[in-house]
């Protein structure tokens, strides 16, 4: 189903659902809800003796499933989830999780819980339930995508929660089976929607506690006397499962896309993180031609208007900073005049669309990545955008920056001149690189000019013009 089902009627002529019989200041009816809960304990009561004999799973009775959803839908009004907290639903609901064989129930039980967690209180209740916090981490194992889906969103309301993050990460830490389901999942998933969820998890996980993150990359602070066969394998895995996902997301997910190119930068500010990357099997070779590939095949464009690039600031500045590091820390491998080209055009690109991007001014623009994911809202709750352009269009132009004085102090005179050749560089380009360059990066833009004064006299000449500092 695209989406749960509609509330019951809110009917307010109906005597069921007027005066004590209301919760809160809705109209749904109490009675109905116990009505309901009542009905699903049966069901589960029933479905264990049935299974014990038959050893298979079971299917929802079409218009049980109906009046489940219907609890679904009217979780995400506050009122309701304070009432069923009040009579302890997360306890039946844990009682109902642990004992169904139908995978829908199980579904539907996790949104429930879900959209209780948005809410500060009742997610306060949910984390400081250790037996349910610690089912629901166990069904990240699970092998339906939409359980996996409801569970991961779960999980993330709770992250996004300041005073409960940091319980539900240290459970995180005591469970490495976590690690291993997330892995697996962004192996071998294809629904996307999951996989981005599953990204976001892993995104505000890694934002929260640098201690996980090196865990997952099986790095450790311990003796290695400690640390297990599977924990040094853990960063041969991680990074190749995160470019899986990444992969898998491209075509059909933006966001999905943005999140894990944000993970794989995540990784590249702590050198263990690093050298996850470069000591895979193929030394980062399969992250670097992922990364070019997005970056110059998707993104940038030339026949892109200079807006689009501020569109797409967010997902290309972690695309570049990372191609920046793995650059540095790994020249001699991906240096190679032939394989750079494209990339080189598309920074210069980037540096020549921004002059052209309106300026906007600086309310309203996203907070850095440690506030990234704002608490989620509860599903069918609509969710709206912030404007976040220049903020990120800021970032980029100083990773491009950075980045192509990197490879000016690397480039060599056949290079320039392929490059021109091509169409990667010419004189607008070169005169828009040096005056963003200058004067943080003046060394790269002198050797850049000394090697244009032999192979383009006139654009060196123009530059000479333009630039105080090649002047002097």
């Amino acid at each position: 189903m695209d989406r749960n089902p509609s509330p019951p009627p809110n009917d307010e002529s109906d005597s069921e659902t007027t005066g004590d019989d209301a919760i809160g200041s809705t109209v749904y009816s109490k009675h109905w809800l116990f009505s309901t809960l009542m009905q699903l304990i049966k069901f589960v009561s029933t479905e264990g003796e049935e299974t014990e004999v038959l050893k298979t799973e079971t299917q929802l009775d079409e218009d049980l499933e109906n009046e489940i959803c219907k609890v679904w839908d009217m979780s995400m009004d506050e009122d309701v989830t304070l009432f069923l907290e009040e009579f302890n639903v997360t306890d039946i609901l844990l009682g109902i999780i642990g004992k169904s064989k139908c995978p829908r129930l199980t579904e539907i039980c996790v949104g429930i819980l879900g959209n209780m967690a948005c809410y500060k209180e009742t997610c306060q209740s949910i984390t400081n339930n250790d037996n349910l916090v610690e089912v629901l981490l166990l069904l990240l194992g699970d092998s339906d995508p939409p359980t996996l889906l409801e569970t991961s969103r779960l999980i993330l309301t709770c992250l996004s929660q300041p005073d409960v993050a940091t319980i539900w990460v240290d459970q995180i830490h005591k469970q490495p089976a976590v690690r291993d389901n997330v892995c697996f999942i962004m192996q071998s998933s294809t629904n996307t929607d999951l996989l981005g969820k599953i990204g976001e998890m892993i995104d505000k996980l890694f934002d929260l506690d640098k201690e996980l993150m090196l865990s997952w990359i099986g790095e450790s602070n311990e003796p290695s006397a400690t640390v297990t066969e599977q924990e040094k394998t853990a960063e041969i895995l991680l990074v190749p499962c995160l470019l899986e996902a990444a992969r898998q997301v491209r075509s059909d997910s933006v966001g999905g896309l943005e999140v894990y190119v944000h993970i794989l930068q995540l990784l590249t500010t702590i050198d263990e993180g690093i050298q996850a990357i470069v000591r895979t099997p193929d030394k980062g070779e399969a992250t670097w031609t992922l990364l070019c590939d997005i970056v110059c095949t998707d993104l940038c464009q030339d026949d892109d208007p200079s807006i689009i690039i501020e569109e797409q600031a967010s997902v290309l500045s972690s695309a570049v900073a990372i191609l920046s590091v793995i650059f540095a820390s790994h020249m001699e491998k991906f240096s190679k005049v032939e394989q750079n080209l494209p990339l080189l055009g598309t920074l210069l690109r980037v540096l020549f669309y921004a002059e052209e991007c309106p300026k906007k001014p600086p309310e309203g623009t996203r907070r850095p990545s440690a506030d990234k994911w704002s608490v989620p809202s509860p599903v069918g709750a609509q969710k709206g955008k912030r404007q976040e352009g220049g903020f990120h269009m800021k970032i980029l132009l100083n990773i491009c920056c950075e980045f192509l004085s990197e490879i000016f102090m690397d480039i060599s005179k056949e290079l320039v001149m392929k490059s021109f050749e091509e169409g990667y560089l010419n004189q607008k380009m070169c005169i828009c690189a040096v005056h963003h360059l200058l004067p943080l990066y003046t060394t790269a833009v002198e050797r850049l000019h000394d090697i244009l004064k032999e192979v383009q006299p006139d654009t060196a000449e123009q530059l000479q013009l333009k630039s105080h500092s090649l002047q002097s």
